[in-house]
């Protein structure tokens, strides 16, 4: 791959995120997670963490910063999938005959924020399954496309709190990567006090269309990958999988269901940008464990021995990046 690809590369997501941190005070790596994730054709991202963390904030820079259409869907109980991928209504044309029009719904954008996405009910949060896939929604037989680039990201509370309900499986295999976004730092704390309680409001500018952004996720994917690399990834997502020879023990003991073949493609594919971003043109090791637990801790089904000794998806990566040699 040429260097000059690469610098363009390196210069696109230098621009985006200094874009973003004249309004996100640190987040340095969920930001850097984000990018990556919409590097990716259709890298939807899954932000989780307690109110008040900035989360809808990052989504709403990110879409002022890039140069897409942007729409925000409010998730409640009581919201219905029609609500997001709209409906059939009627309408009546100039001789007065009656037909149905499809009036699209907010899903309809290159940028989609599901605003605490774990609020609404598992049928509603179904509505986006087919759009995350496919890119495509279907109402009353009829296929539509959705703009492109086409991406989601959601945020959620975590589980724990009172009135969520937990994603389905099928949905959270759909995300690219799953983002911790955690409490910032007494420095940043300070930082976020002086930007917010003051008349200065930070604009920012556009740094990529939808084109330019497509183009330089597809030249991402041209970036080679050592057999070994790819056969470490491989085994990474193996040992995910209880009851398989040589997983180990913590597998066993704590996961129901290990990661799905997306797990693999998303590290892959991670790692490529990663690659990129570090001003290499091929993938190392170290790529593909910096990206591994955005990629993965989503994507681990734990059973009901986990959750009663308090082991969470992070403590079960730590422990397989340990045991699988590279």
């Amino acid at each position: 791959m040429a260097i000059a690809a690469v610098g363009h590369l390196q210069s696109t997501v230098q621009s985006i995120e200094r874009e973003v941190a004249k309004v996100m005070v640190g987040q340095q790596e969920v930001v850097r997670g984000v990018v990556i994730a919409l590097l990716v054709a259709r890298g939807h991202c899954l932000l989780e963490g307690v109110p008040g963390l900035g989360k809808t904030l990052l989504v709403r820079v990110l879409a002022e910063v890039l140069d897409l259409s942007f729409s925000r869907i409010q998730f409640t109980p009581d919201l219905m999938p029609a609500d997001i991928v709209g409906t059939n209504i009627i309408a009546e044309d100039a001789s007065g005959d009656r037909f149905f029009r499809f009036e699209p719904g907010p899903i309809f954008a290159n940028l989609v924020l599901a605003d605490e996405i774990n609020r609404a009910t598992p049928k509603t949060q179904s509505a986006l399954l087919e759009a995350m896939q496919e890119q495509t929604v279907s109402v009353a037989k009829t296929i539509h496309p959705l703009p492109r680039p086409f991406f989601v990201l959601a945020t959620q509370n975590p589980m724990e709190m009172e009135g969520t309900y937990p994603l389905p499986e099928a949905q959270l295999d759909r995300f690219f990567f799953k983002l911790q976004v955690n409490y910032p730092s007494a420095e940043e704390l300070s930082e976020i006090l002086i930007r917010t309680t003051g008349n200065i409001v930070p604009r920012v500018r556009k740094v990529v269309d939808g084109p330019g952004l497509i183009e330089t996720g597809e030249m991402a994917r041209e970036v080679p990958i050592p057999p070994a690399v790819l056969d470490y990834a491989g085994r990474l997502v193996l040992a995910t999988h209880p009851g398989r020879d040589g997983v180990p023990k913590i597998t066993n003991n704590y996961i129901r269901y290990g990661s799905s073949p997306r797990g693999a493609q998303s590290l892959i594919l991670a790692a490529k940008i990663r690659a990129l971003l570090e001003g290499r043109s091929h993938v190392m090791h170290e790529d593909i464990q910096s990206v591994c637990y955005p990629a993965l801790r989503h994507r681990l089904i734990l059973n009901l021995q986990a959750e009663m000794e308090g082991i969470t998806a992070d403590n079960i990566l730590d422990e397989i990046l340990r045991r699988v040699p590279e």
